[in-house]
């Protein structure tokens, strides 16, 4: 029988035990409007998790993350640096979809971030690329926006660090490759993880 005891003695869950709890979630208002919470998917060993903002209508139809446009977009994202999406983790902030893809409101954060707490614990990647402001504020404790904490890495609990890059959503409205504007920033940042990680 695996052991699911951290170091301080605390039932810890795995990741399934985890996606189950998400799925009969009834803790905030989204819960009421979903047609599949959106728990996550990836490896669960991984040392990158990628965090979104919340499910869009294509996510909360299929029950997975990043599945329409904005995920045909980091799925380009990712293989630029030849990243697989089943080598990583994905996940959002919020794993049900917010109405009208709105952003989610604090006390649906507040319900819901102990899940992805419990999935970094689980997971506990060397990095985690927040994707976007939600994610970035909530996981840093910031009003900063994207647009200037983008690029960095932040420590994060002692050996995590988090890394900001701007939601494929975003690239998707501003689609210039042009040097400079948000798409090559993109791709230069992704660049920056997969150093970081190659050089572990």
């Amino acid at each position: 029988m695996a052991d699911n005891s951290t170091e301080k003695g605390l039932f810890r869950l795995d990741l399934e035990e985890i996606a189950e709890q998400i799925r009969n979630c009834t803790k905030c208002r989204l819960s009421g409007n979903r047609t599949n919470a959106v728990p996550g998917e990836g490896d669960g060993n991984t040392d990158v998790l990628f965090v979104g903002e919340g499910p869009g209508a294509q996510e909360d139809q299929q029950g997975r993350p990043f599945v329409g446009r904005a995920g045909n977009k980091l799925t380009e994202i990712l293989d630029s640096v030849s990243f697989q999406r089943s080598e990583v983790y994905i996940t959002n902030v919020v794993k049900c979809r917010p109405p009208e893809n709105r952003a989610p409101k604090t006390d649906e954060v507040n319900s819901c971030i102990p899940y992805l707490e419990a999935q970094i614990a689980e997971i506990n990647p060397s990095i985690i690329v927040t994707l976007g402001n939600a994610a970035t504020k909530t996981l840093l404790e910031t009003d900063e926006g994207i647009t200037s904490t983008r690029g960095k890495f932040y420590s994060w609990r002692g050996e995590i660090q988090i890394f900001p890059m701007f939601h494929p959503s975003y690239l998707l409205r501003n689609p210039s490759k042009e040097k400079g504007s948000p798409k090559y920033k993109t791709w230069q940042d992704i660049k920056k993880v997969k150093k970081a990680l190659t050089s572990r």
